[in-house]
């Protein structure tokens, strides 16, 4: 399952698609706001565990770090996006 995250860590949306991704063991996309997840600690404090895609030209747009793949975290283009979506059983979002 992919869960796909447009809305900021601060927001209910955001953290109910994050919530929902990590009951249901899923992988989560973060775009448009949902970029800012990849910072910090956002993900892990929300008990996040799987992987993170971010899509880079929304992070770029935010003036966001790279992101550090140690962190299960991996950039990636409208071409990975449609890949991971075609790839995954069920894609639900955006939140």
């Amino acid at each position: 399952m992919l869960v796909i995250v447009k809305s900021a860590p601060d927001t209910p949306e955001g953290k109910r698609g994050v919530i929902l991704a990590c009951d249901m063991s899923a992988d989560i996309v973060l775009l448009q706001n949902g970029v800012y997840f990849s910072r910090g600690q956002n993900l892990r404090d929300a008990g996040f565990t799987g992987k993170a895609y971010v899509l880079e030209d929304d992070r770029l747009l935010r003036g966001l770090n790279a992101v550090n793949e140690s962190k299960n975290m991996q950039g990636i283009n409208y071409e990975g996006l449609v890949d991971l979506m075609t790839e995954h059983d069920n894609v639900v979002g955006a939140f």
